[in-house]
């Protein structure tokens, strides 16, 4: 018997009188005081999802409802690569830009479309849309600003269980069409042995180190640092498996994860499962006006290395993460009317 087929990644490809009632919508929508970075324009915009174009909303609640890919994309979504001026250096530069505003508007639209969009205080200074970009000094890390050293495949924050169902990324620029990898736990072979073992509470997740290195760099007293330092230091056992057993959910972060002491069964299962990602793994290109939706309970993502120029050029990515809901969330804190959990 054959090995199995690959998933595909399906494909929304918007028409010309789709993408510019998106660009009409988002225009409509650039005086308001509310700014896609902040908690407040999802409180007062989800009204306008009905403007959506209807062919891309039965997409969206296609998708969402049948949990039957690991990823999708959207794809004639509009970029200007002039208009948008060039790569930032930093994180920190765009805030607030005016030149990428409708682009953050249109990909807050998306994410409202599939649940509720939120953040963490300790990312990018808790902002709702962040930025994708190679910075100088982090090209080896395993973070979103990386460029020399392949990004693992990982679950988006994988180690807190109130991590995003869908991170969404949209693409500005990509001249170098440096791909995003992605791999479906549903594509995988695995034994029924290291199924088991990889469904029991054997290993350690710990937090990424941006989620303690960006606030212990500028806002060392907020309470969130005390937090990821507790779940790097004293971790709870988890699962890597977990759900239907036929149809298994999964979160890994292969840099930041061990087994929960001695044990080479875990060890040997979790490698097993690794290179079964792999096997199954698909390039997927966020160009300019591509966005790609990433199913984070069936699928992990990664990144190819590519070398960074920091001349304005290199890849630009804006980046949300969509909850199904917000109102159960199992460790995290939040205010009423707030999307930036802790």
């Amino acid at each position: 018997m054959g090995a199995p087929a690959i998933s595909a990644v399906p494909e929304y490809q918007l028409s010309e009188a789709e993408a510019h009632a998106i660009s009409m919508l988002a225009k409509s929508l650039r005086e308001s005081v509310a700014h896609p970075t902040s908690s407040a324009f999802y409180c007062e915009h989800w009204k306008e999802l009905v403007a959506l174009p209807p062919g891309l909303r039965v997409f969206f609640e296609s998708v969402r409802r049948t949990e039957s890919v690991g990823a999708f994309l959207v794809t004639g979504l509009p970029v200007d690569d002039h208009a948008i001026g060039p790569t930032p250096a930093h994180w920190s530069t765009p805030a607030g830009s005016s030149r990428t505003l409708e682009h953050e508007i249109i990909l807050a639209l998306c994410g409202l479309s599939l649940g509720e969009p939120f953040t963490w205080a300790t990312l990018q200074s808790g902002r709702m849309v962040q930025d994708i970009l190679p910075v100088r000094g982090d090209e080896h890390r395993q973070n979103g600003h990386g460029s020399t050293s392949l990004l693992e495949f990982h679950t988006e924050d994988g180690f807190h269980p109130d991590r995003c169902d869908y991170l969404l990324l949209y693409g500005l620029r990509n001249h170098d069409r440096v791909p995003t990898v992605v791999a479906s736990v549903r594509d995988v072979r695995l034994s029924a042995r290291d199924r088991k073992v990889l469904a029991a509470p054997r290993f350690h997740i710990l937090p990424d180190d941006e989620h303690i290195r960006q606030l212990e760099i500028r806002n060392p007293a907020h309470p969130a640092l005390r937090v990821m330092k507790r779940m790097r230091d004293v971790p709870e056992p988890v699962a890597v498996l977990f759900g239907d057993p036929a149809h298994p959910y999964l979160k890994v972060d292969r840099p930041f994860m061990r087994c929960a002491g001695d044990d080479p069964a875990a060890a040997r299962a979790l490698g097993h499962l690794m290179e079964e990602l792999e096997r199954v793994q698909r390039d997927v290109v966020v160009a300019p006006g591509v966005l790609l939706v990433v199913d984070n309970y069936v699928a992990v993502h990664g990144r190819r290395s590519f070398v960074s120029r920091y001349d304005g050029t290199d890849r630009w990515l804006k980046k949300l993460t969509v909850r199904r809901d917000l109102r159960r969330p199992v460790l995290s804190s939040r205010s009423a009317g707030e999307y930036v959990l802790y």
